[in-house]
């Protein structure tokens, strides 16, 4: 299996450190076989925070193609990006115009009937797993578009303290099923387990990687991505990365590892 990561941050996003050329000197001295970079979509709205705004997208683009020359493995152009349902066109806009390799569908949001967004990693107890899935319908739809290729930490909801109901299993399952109609890729993320064990509601667990969720997922042939999630040149390949294929393994996740997509 080649070394591959293609969720890799950049400064650029607000809350990640180190340039492209920094990323780049860790992927080489990783000996990585692919380098993704998936810096946090931008909106030309610019309606999330923690993003590089719009106005740098073509300089963010334009610094990838400057490096691909420069090392002896492939340099994919990505972006970690929300689904929207009034923003269809301009993901194709980036994947057709734009000439991105892959967008990467980082749902940290997803919309209540009202219209308002709610963050995947603080849904309200009012809400409580109610929540789950509205999320993973805004994941099913997403996928169904074709534009997202791989989900990046597809358990990321489960970084709320809400015990285990009939709500986790059917939004584990709406989300599954997507991904078997779809052929999308799921993303075991390293960036979870660097937030290291936490208290959530009567776990104590890491907010995600998410045993359950991966569990079921075993019990499947949908293909899984060990992605680092970057936000510092140092995380790479680091030993969390290097833990994540450890717990992927444990999880019996091993026939579904891919290192591509």
């Amino acid at each position: 299996m080649k070394k591959t990561n293609y969720h890799t941050h950049t400064k650029r996003c607000m809350h990640a450190t180190g340039t492209d050329a920094d990323y780049v000197k860790a992927a080489l001295d990783a000996d990585l076989d692919v380098l993704g970079f998936s810096d946090h979509g931008p909106f030309p709205d610019n309606r999330f925070d923690s993003r590089m705004p719009y106005a740098d997208l073509d300089e963010y683009l334009a610094c990838m193609d400057a490096l691909r020359p420069t090392v002896p493995f492939p340099i994919l152009k990505g972006l970690e990006i929300e689904y929207c349902p009034d923003s269809r066109d301009y993901y194709s806009f980036l994947l057709k115009e734009k000439k991105l390799d892959y967008l990467l569908l980082g749902q940290h949001y997803y919309q209540e009937d009202d219209g308002s967004y709610i963050s995947a990693f603080s849904i309200p107890e009012k809400i409580g797993t109610r929540g789950y899935i509205k999320y993973a319908h805004s994941v099913k739809e997403a996928l169904e578009t074709g534009c997202f290729p791989i989900l990046a930490h597809p358990d990321v909801f489960f970084n709320n303290p809400y015990s285990w109901d009939d709500n986790c299993e059917e939004a584990c399952d709406i989300i599954l099923n997507a991904a078997v109609q779809t052929g999308a890729v799921l993303e075991f993320n390293a960036n979870g387990i660097r937030k290291g064990i936490q208290s959530l509601g009567n776990d104590h667990r890491w907010p995600y990687p998410y045993a359950d969720f991966w569990k079921k997922v075993a019990k499947t042939s949908i293909p899984v991505l060990i992605g680092s999630d970057c936000h510092d040149p140092a995380f790479m390949w680091d030993s969390c990365v290097e833990e994540a294929y450890r717990i992927a393994a444990e999880w019996n996740l091993s026939d579904n590892l891919t290192d591509t997509f």
